[in-house]
């Protein structure tokens, strides 16, 4: 009878062993989750970015040649 209440004991712990390993499961499936979706975020954003900073250079390179030919009109 003393051996069954140690093997109660060890039942008991690898039952909440058992419980905290398919939460930490749940909890790892759902920040996956989330960093895949904040990765897809911050491509997105870099993509914009990029698209911004092309314009910007763009509008630059025109710039001058919009001074100059402001200057040179009458």
């Amino acid at each position: 009878m003393s051996n069954q209440i140690p093997i109660d004991q060890i039942a008991e712990r690898v039952e909440r062993l058992l419980v905290r390993y398919a939460e930490l499961q749940r909890t790892n499936a759902l920040l996956a989750s989330q960093v895949e979706t904040l990765t897809h975020e911050r491509d997105g954003l870099k993509s914009r970015l990029n698209a911004a900073r092309a314009r910007v250079d763009a509008l630059l390179e025109r710039l001058p040649d919009a001074l100059a030919t402001h200057k040179d009109a009458p």
